[in-house]
């Protein structure tokens, strides 16, 4: 006879092998180990954690940078020649990465919370450095290429901070569970006075951050200033070739007040719609002429720019991943279009009593009309008969022998200069970039009577912020975006800021000491308990589990066989 003599049993923990088997390849019971973490594994988490932060900055520059991510193609474009979106790879990349990266960070905060050892293994030591690495190198190139673009993230916190407070507050609040539990389950009093001094020390500082918010949003709605007028930049190239007569129409279509190009001189002086230095991104100068195809683009005569098609790049490239939108009609016109000058956008605005603002790039030293750049430019804003008063002029160069031939044009700078300066100059516009004017600045150039027109605003958010720091109008690719934004995304009075941020704090304050005092209970509970009532109630829960027989010992009786 065999009689069956079970030597281990154990209730199933699916949960806990999953988390410590995903994250250290520890599946079995006794590979897990309720040790201290040695230092080797400490530093690997104080490396996770570093790793999760910076990527968490990173994901949100690039998803705040979106506003930008027409700049950031044309500057790969410059440096390689080929236009591509860039920015769909790094993207990609970067979502993977944090997503792996947040995906450790919870299984080593569960780890804690159950009492597990940490232990990391050496695969995922290796994808966090790479991570990690990949991280600090993207960094590094954004730096040297696109320095200006981290403007955007205290731009962006000024629409985003007092909801990402709200965000950051309930993710420490609820941390508050893991850190109780090690502090009530700790030994040493060293150990939980500097634990409880880290944590409380990060959670003032949340409790505080509020009095470093600072949003135009914040404000009395019955002040708001009226919407923020929109110019079309390029037209609408999101919906058809940028700098052409069929973009600009689209702007119109889309409540755009007004018009702002790129003008180039051509060799027989007639001032032209172009971005680029050359025609090869945006026309097909390849197939036209394709020995000249890496020129000057003001080296072209009109009669050789007319020749060229400025449309059929765009349903090819589909840079803004718009086409598929268009309808077989709109798709018909933009493969027919060519290169516009300046004298049919300004007879376009004319018609439309819409505002013209153009910059205007000076031709080469040994192009036949660099001397004459300026007048060629007035002889074409002259002969569309446009009204002065809607021609914003830019260049500064002879800015007095234009303000006495064509004394009606509105005198703009590209330059930040002092409302006192700006006024002195007899300059009453100002356009410059969105970063490079803070709510402050805004709000002095308005109440000294400068308007000021900033460039590329694209997105909800920031044109809200921007409309709330009083701007007079601003330069869009998007205008059929911002067409839908009739209001700014958010507002907020001043006193109920203070009532949500107050509440808030208390909320958090009173969980996070129900947690401890919770966890503290539950710790002098355990305590109450002698050994043979855990063992008198581990045998009564176990007659209702199923349970598993890791090993059985076989004891053979002497009956025979």
């Amino acid at each position: 006879m065999v009689k069956h003599q079970p030597l281990q049993v154990y209730e199933r923990q699916l949960c806990l092998s999953c988390i410590t088997g995903i994250y250290g390849c520890r599946w079995k019971r006794y590979q897990r180990s309720h040790d201290d973490t040695t230092k080797w594994e400490l530093l690997w988490s104080l490396i996770l954690l570093f790793t999760f932060s910076l990527l968490l900055v990173w994901f949100y520059f690039w998803w705040e940078a979106r506003n930008d991510y027409n700049e950031f193609n044309w500057f790969l474009y410059n440096r390689s020649g080929e236009w591509s979106d860039g920015t769909v790879p790094i993207l990609a990349t970067t979502a993977a990465g944090f997503t792996y990266i947040a995906f450790l960070m919870v299984l080593a905060l569960c780890h804690i919370a159950l009492g597990q050892q940490l232990n990391l293994h050496w695969l995922h030591k290796i994808g966090v450095t790479a991570a990690l690495l990949t991280t600090i190198i993207g960094v590094i190139s954004i730096n040297q290429t696109w320095g200006h673009e981290w403007d955007v993230i205290p731009i962006s916190l000024q629409a985003t901070g007092p909801f990402l407070h709200i965000g950051a507050l309930a993710a420490v609040t609820a941390l508050s569970w893991i850190v109780a539990r090690q502090v009530v389950h700790a030994e040493k009093t060293k150990f939980q006075v500097v634990v409880m001094l880290l944590y409380f020390s990060v959670l003032l500082g949340l409790y505080l951050v509020p009095l470093y918010i600072n949003s135009p949003c914040i404000m009395d709605p019955n002040t708001l200033k009226p919407r923020p007028n929109v110019i079309g930049h390029q037209g609408a190239p999101m919906l058809a070739p940028e700098n052409t007569l069929w973009s600009f129409q689209r702007a119109l279509q889309m409540n755009a007040t007004g018009l702002e190009a790129d003008v180039a001189i051509s060799v027989d002086g007639v001032p032209f719609l172009m971005h680029d230095h050359t025609l090869q991104r945006t026309t097909d100068v390849k197939k036209i002429f394709p020995d000249r195809q890496m020129d000057d683009a003001s080296f072209f005569n009109w009669t050789d720019l007319q020749q060229l098609n400025a449309g059929q790049w765009f349903l090819k490239d589909d840079p803004f991943w718009t086409v598929n939108t268009l309808s077989p009609r709109e798709k018909d016109l933009i493969a027919n279009q060519s290169v516009c000058s300046l004298e049919q956008l300004l007879k376009l605005a004319s018609y439309h009593n819409s505002t013209v603002v153009f910059r205007l790039r000076r031709p080469p030293l040994e192009h036949p009309r660099y001397h004459s750049w300026i007048n060629d430019t007035l002889q074409a804003v002259q002969r569309s008969g446009v009204p002065q008063s809607l021609v914003m002029w830019t260049p500064d160069e002879h800015r007095a022998q234009v303000r006495q031939l064509a004394p009606a044009l509105i005198q703009t700078s590209v330059d930040k200069l002092s409302p006192e300066s700006l006024e002195k100059s007899g300059i009453s516009r100002l356009l410059l970039r969105y970063n490079q004017a803070s709510t402050q600045e805004i709000r002095n150039f308005t109440h000294s009577n400068i308007s000021l027109t900033l460039y590329t605003v694209n997105e909800p958010w920031l044109y809200s912020v921007l409309w709330c720091s009083e701007v007079s109008s601003v330069s869009s690719e998007a205008p059929q975006i911002l067409k839908k934004v009739p209001y700014p995304i958010w507002l907020m009075r001043l006193d109920e800021y203070y009532l949500m941020w107050i509440s808030a704090d208390i909320i958090s304050f009173a969980v996070v000491i129900g947690i401890f005092i919770f966890q503290k209970y539950r710790m002098s509970g355990m305590y109450s308990y002698s050994p043979e009532q855990i063992m008198l109630s581990a045998a009564v829960r176990r007659s209702s589990r199923d349970i598993n027989i890791m090993k059985e010992k076989l004891i053979f009786s002497g009956q025979p066989q």
